[in-house]
């Protein structure tokens, strides 16, 4: 996988999304029907799913110092977690099921399955260009 292309001038984030779109296609072996209807539903999934975080990061994440924190906070901070759980798990089942209409069952598997693998890479990727 060229992982290399991080390195390359542009935003990190925009260069992921290619690099996974990438990485998907070369697994999924999707006829120009199914791409030209899936690709635009999985953006749109993935655009959802990104805000739904990016509301709890920006709600949670700033600066939280559990050391300092009360347990009313806390508890504050892990029921959030537990409800952009449920929020992301309602917004798959959503979306498989517009999934379906679009794809066979089997290449929506092969789909969650190459983006597990992405995942992977990435990660592989990012431990093997750190310096230890």
């Amino acid at each position: 996988m060229a992982f290399a292309a991080l390195a390359q001038p542009g935003t990190k984030r925009d260069k992921i999304e290619a690099l996974r779109v990438s990485f998907i296609s070369a697994k999924v072996t999707l006829t120009n029907q199914e791409a030209q209807l899936f690709w635009p539903l999985y953006n749109e999934y993935n655009d959802k799913q990104g805000n739904i975080k990016k509301s709890f990061r920006q709600q949670f994440i700033k600066d939280v110092d559990f050391n300092a924190s009360t347990d009313k906070e806390a508890e504050a901070y892990l029921i959030a977690e537990l409800q952009v759980k449920q929020k992301e798990y309602e917004l798959s089942k959503e979306y498989y099921e517009k999934f379906k209409k679009v794809l066979p069952v089997k290449k929506i598997a092969l789909i969650r399955r190459a983006e597990e693998d992405f995942k992977k890479e990435l990660i592989k990727n990012i431990k093997g260009n750190s310096p230890e």
